[in-house]
């Protein structure tokens, strides 16, 4: 791997890379910021999350058995003529911005869970597992649908967090070191070459005088 070329020790270069150097540490400051309030936001939505997602976790505990009896009771083509005609379940989608974040937000979404009377199936047609295993998977398929915008959300913050820890780790462990190291050779060379017009224009005063 070639060695990284240093700019030219120029006063021009020497302005310039100042000036870049205070552009990357005030964009180093706002994308900090910007993860500070990532990190909060997180935080904020975290206990709500884990809140949804345990009790996403204890109705999928109690829905699967609860098919998996429905199916011993009335086999899956029963099963498959009991759940007809299919529902036809639309959400309302909007599109919006969380934190410069695109996102796809459920506005609105059809009630799941019905009563018996609501799905047609006439009381003692089904055995008590069927009507527990449908109830189960209704109020399984809400609470997803409930907490679909929450676990989106959590999704592009945490996408968003990953990359702009990525964007400060690189400003701050690779281009502001390059450009502090730019600088300090450039100013090390300019002030030799100082040091070395001022040493010359000495010994032309005192060449001068002696020869006067």
């Amino acid at each position: 791997m070639s060695a990284r070329a240093r700019p030219a020790p120029t006063r021009q270069n020497l302005l310039a890379l100042e000036r870049r150097l205070d552009h990357v540490g005030k964009g180093t400051g706002l994308l900090r910021r910007k993860r500070e309030a990532l990190v909060a936001e997180l935080f904020r939505l975290a206990r709500p999350a884990v809140a949804a997602r345990t009790s996403i976790a204890a109705c999928a505990a109690r829905a699967y058995p609860a098919l998996l009896a429905a199916l011993a009771d009335e086999g899956a083509d029963g099963l498959a003529a009991v759940g007809r005609p299919g529902r036809d379940l639309r959400v309302e989608i909007r599109s919006g911005q969380v934190w410069g974040i695109a996102v796809a937000e459920i506005l609105r979404h059809p009630c799941v869970r019905r009563t018996p009377h609501a799905r047609g199936v006439p009381p003692g047609a089904v055995s008590g597992a069927t009507s527990e295993a449908t109830a189960a998977f209704e109020e399984l398929t809400e609470l997803l649908l409930e907490a679909a915008n929450r676990e989106t959300l959590l999704r592009h913050l945490g996408e968003a967090l990953a990359r702009t820890s990525r964007q400060v780790n690189t400003l701050e462990r690779r281009l502001q070191p390059a450009l502090v190291s730019d600088l300090a050779a450039i100013r090390r060379t300019l002030d030799e070459r100082e040091r070395e017009e001022h040493v010359r224009l000495e010994r032309l005063l005192r060449d001068r005088s002696a020869s006067g």
